[in-house]
This record gives structure tokens, C-alpha cells and sequence, in this order.
């Protein structure tokens, strides 16, 4: 079950001039399913990534930051490839091993450096990688490459997502017109500081050397960091952005007029993916998103944002469509806002405002609560009333089969 998620059409998925994809099945886990995905990219090409807080951080993480860190030493980063079926984390020195060797693999399919690869995993953590498969299935993917392959590609970086998801747009710019495509992955073990997530955005778009970045790392902040399902930061959690360069547009800072229409752009479709992936959260009937306003600092919005959106009274709440709309306001208590005024609090779920001044308004009715709570989609507005900060997150209800789900996921 997603919540009001559409199928993506592949007639609407966008080529990016300058970035290939070749999709195979390796039989990681499943056979007969697609769970190995090659993506390359034309020299001159920019990219930059962001990645899991998670101190178990998988191998292919690992690997990842480092040729990224070393990227122009030893070649550029040209190529990248997914498994789905293992996470390849909490695998020791044979994890790293495995990662690397795929990166090696690739590498001599494609007459490049193995530190011009980034391998990603995903799937179940604390078991060996398959590599003799992997390594296998390699030249497939790459005799597979074509541009118009993003829905194969979304598929085939499935876990527990019940569909694949990807969405693609034009924009027009001071410099001409750019393309940006994106697909990702997730459903489940997601939490802000990546969120078991993958996502990949691809552009025309070209980017100075050391501009993509920083904007990778504002554009996480506003759309992958800022979703949770369940609380849990994954071990392979990995946002990337890769700029072809191969349009019109070609941003040499941050003063460009194209930058901030570039940077619009990919906020709004990477906030997009961000929220398929809360639709698709496991179990998931309701969106739910939480807007705090009127805080001293981001962070502190930031900060009552996730204790309702992590909440499971509040979450199964949402489920049972029943507003036992207190378990918000203990919430925002338990935060870590020491000096909060609660008298200058203010609630609404929807259009209903519940809570004035910090207790129920006067003219608030239960059936209005009930009413807004009925919805597939609910946005629940707090007003701090200590400043001017705002922050947004989207999370999604907690039900019976989240559990069901989850204690089956390796049978």
C-alpha cells in the first residue's frame, strides 16, 4: 500500500545527454529479478555525494568517500554501480574487500581506474557480499547501457519499496534550457542523516569543480534529511547528484544567474523523491507532514519536528485515525527545548486549530479533529512562539504491517 504515489511512466523520464544506465540480473537474493545497476557518466562530469552519519557505515560507503575524496588524483569519477539484495555492511575486511573488487571489475569493463568507480549496496546488513555473482553479472549491465533505462534502473534498486520511484522535469534557465532526472529507494530503516536509502539525481547541468558539493549537502538538508519512517539511520544511506555538463548551462558560481533556478529545481525534485519514499513507507496509509514555526533556530524546530515525527503514540495515532492530538503537545514537551514557554504555543492539524496558548483552544470540537484525521494526507502546524526559524519534515503513520513487514523481511 503507498500513499497517493503514482506509478512512474517511462515516456516521462528524461535521457540526460552524457549519463548511460545497464540494468542486470544477478541473482543476489532473488533470481529472475533485476538487483544490479551500472550508471556512466561522459569525462568533464561532476559529482558529489552525501552519506550516512552511521558509525557502522557499509563497505561501499566507505569505498564511495574515498575515490570521491581523491576524485581528479586518479581520474575522475566516471562510472557507478548498485547492488540491491546485500548491504554489504558489517562485513569487516572482506566487505571492503568485495567493494573494492567490484569497483575493479567494472573498472577493466570499462577501460577506467577503479577509483573512478562508487559502488553502492543494498539490503540485508551482517552478510558476506555475493561477489563471485556480482562480478559475474558486470559485463551484462555495461552491454546493457543506454540512456532511456531510468525505470529499469528504479527497479532494480528495490528493497521492500512496493514500486520503483522516479520523477523527472525541464527547467529553463538564464543560459538555456536543462533536464534533470532522479530515481531512489526506501521504505524502511528510514531516518534523517541519509535516510536503508539511495538516491541519484543526474542533470545536463554543468558545475564548476567543487560547486556541486556543497549544494548536494543544502539539497539533502532539505528533502533526504529531512523524512523519517521509523527512526533507524541505515548503514548504507547515500545521496548523490551528478552534472553532465553537457547543455547550454554551465554555472561557474554561485553569483551565476542560472544558480539559484538550477538550485530550485533540484531541491523541488529531490524533495519529491524524498517524499515517494514516506509514501511508500512500510505499512504506510497516511503522509504526514510537520511544519514547526516560530523557533529561536532551525535547529530547534528541527528538534520538535522529530520528536512528533518519531513519536510511535503519535504515529499509531495517525493509523487509528483517532486524535489523541496531546501525544503532539507531549512531544513538543520532551523535544530538548529547556526554556520552552509553553503558554506561547499553538497547535493545528489542518485547518482545525487544537491547541492556543498552550492548552485546548476553546473552541476546538473532538469531530473536527476526527474529520482532518480521516485524511490519506495530514500536515500538523506548531507556532513556538519564540522566533522566526521554520522547519519541515514528512513522516507517515505506524501500522500493523510495518511490524508484519519488518519481522519477515528475511524469509
Amino acid at each position: 500500500m503507498t500513499v497517493n504515489l503514482p506509478l512512474p511512466q517511462k515516456d516521462q523520464l528524461k535521457p540526460i545527454k552524457g549519463f548511460q544506465m545497464g540494468i542486470a540480473e544477478a541473482g543476489i537474493k532473488k533470481a529472475d529479478r533485476k538487483d544490479l545497476l551500472v550508471m556512466t557518466l561522459v569525462p568533464g562530469s561532476q559529482v558529489a555525494g552525501v552519506f550516512t552519519l552511521n558509525r557502522f557505515c557499509a563497505a561501499p560507503v566507505q569505498v564511495c568517500r574515498e575515490h570521491l575524496a581523491q576524485d581528479g588524483a586518479k581520474g575522475e569519477i566516471r562510472a557507478l554501480v548498485v547492488n540491491t539484495g546485500n548491504a554489504n555492511a558489517g562485513t569487516g575486511e572482506r566487505g571492503m574487500k568485495d567493494a573494492l573488487a567490484t569497483c575493479a571489475t567494472l573498472a577493466k569493463e570499462l577501460n577506467l581506474n577503479p577509483e573512478q568507480i562508487l559502488p553502492f549496496s543494498t539490503g540485508v546488513i551482517l552478510e558476506p557480499l555475493p561477489i563471485e555473482k556480482i562480478i559475474s553479472a558486470l559485463p551484462k549491465a555495461v552491454a546493457n547501457l543506454g540512456e532511456d533505462h531510468w525505470f529499469d534502473a528504479a527497479e532494480a534498486i528495490m528493497t521492500t519499496d512496493t514500486q520503483p520511484k522516479a520523477t523527472s522535469t525541464s527547467v529553463d534557465t538564464p543560459a538555456g534550457q536543462i533536464a534533470i532526472t532522479g530515481i531512489c529507494k526506501g521504505a524502511g530503516m528510514i531516518h534523517p542523516n541519509m535516510a536503508t536509502m539511495l538516491g541519484f539525481i543526474a542533470t545536463d547541468a554543468g558545475f564548476a569543480p567543487g560547486l556541486l558539493g556543497k549544494l548536494t549537502q543544502e539539497i539533502a538538508d532539505q528533502s533526504f534529511n529531512a523524512i523519517t519512517i521509523d527512526g533507524d539511520t541505515s548503514t548504507n544511506d547515500s545521496f548523490i547528484i551528478m552534472a553532465t555538463g553537457q547543455s547550454s548551462v554551465q554555472i561557474q558560481s554561485t553569483e551565476d544567474p542560472s544558480y539559484s533556478v538550477v538550485k530550485t529545481a533540484l531541491i523541488a525534485l529531490a524533495r519529491k523523491l524524498a517524499q515517494m519514499i514516506v509514501r511508500d513507507g512500510e505499512g504506510a496509509t497516511k503522509l504526514i507532514t510537520i511544519d514547526v514555526q516560530g523557533g529561536k533556530t532551525e535547529a530547534e524546530c528541527r528538534l520538535v519536528a522529530e520528536a512528533i515525527a518519531h513519536s510511535p503514540l503519535v504515529k499509531t495515532a495517525f493509523f487509528a485515525s483517532d486524535p489523541n492530538l496531546g501525544r503532539i503537545l507531549a512531544a513538543i514537551g520532551y523535544a530538548g527545548i529547556a526554556d520552552l514557554d509553553v503558554n506561547k504555543v499553538q497547535m493545528w492539524l489542518g485547518d482545525v486549530w487544537v491547541a492556543k496558548d498552550g492548552g485546548r483552544n476553546p473552541s476546538y470540537q473532538e469531530a473536527d479533529g476526527q474529520r482532518v484525521m480521516q485524511a490519506a494526507e495530514i500536515t500538523v502546524k506548531i507556532d513556538l512562539g519564540r522566533g522566526s526559524a521554520q522547519q519541515t519534515m514528512w513522516t507517515c503513520d505506524l501500522s500493523h504491517d510495518y511490524v508484519s513487514i519488518n519481522a519477515d523481511y528475511r524469509s
